[in-house]
């Protein structure tokens, strides 16, 4: 897939936790559906600090300070990006990811949402030019380089949309 699919993608997946953000009541977005179970306010918060941190490091590699490495994508990170979907089965999120998680309200998921948007559209007119060897370090994928964490951004942002309606479904 090129660069802009995969950002057309990202795009069209925002959109959409955009479209349902708009159906969602105050009291709704707040409910956590069963103990240990996020509500719909820390999906948002996680899957868009995530995002906006990704982009972060994605920058890095564009700029070349990231980590010089040559190697090879190990094979299963490879797998995840190429079939651009996460193995089945529930994953807990690192801890340092987790402790990011907070209950925002609506209007601070509609910041979020157009903050990484426009950090977004600022990035991929430059990805084409990184080298393929800046990579910086995911927490469970290893190093990736620009490309790769954009079609991370795109699986990790589609994997949470299951998420919602999940939530949706125990909610009643």
């Amino acid at each position: 897939m090129s660069i802009n699919q995969t950002a057309s993608q990202i795009v069209q997946a925002t959109a959409r936790y955009e479209a349902f953000l708009a159906t969602l009541s105050d009291a709704d977005f707040q409910r956590n559906p069963a103990d240990g179970v996020w509500s719909y306010a820390e999906v948002y918060s996680h899957i868009f600090v995530a995002n906006l941190s990704s982009l972060l490091v994605l920058k890095k590699c564009i700029e070349g300070t990231a980590e010089e490495n040559n190697k090879p994508t190990h094979f299963a990170v490879w797998l995840i990006l190429f079939l651009g979907k996460f193995p089945p089965g529930k994953i807990k999120a690192p801890a340092r990811i987790a402790a990011m998680v907070k209950k925002i309200n609506p209007a601070e998921a509609q910041q979020l949402m157009r903050n990484f948007s426009q950090g977004l559209q600022e990035l991929v007119p430059q990805i084409s030019e990184a080298s393929s060897s800046q990579k910086s370090k995911h927490p469970r994928l290893g190093l990736l380089n620009a490309r790769q964490w954009l079609r991370f951004v795109e699986i990790h942002t589609k994997h949470h949309e299951k998420q919602l309606y999940r939530i949706q479904k125990q909610l009643g």
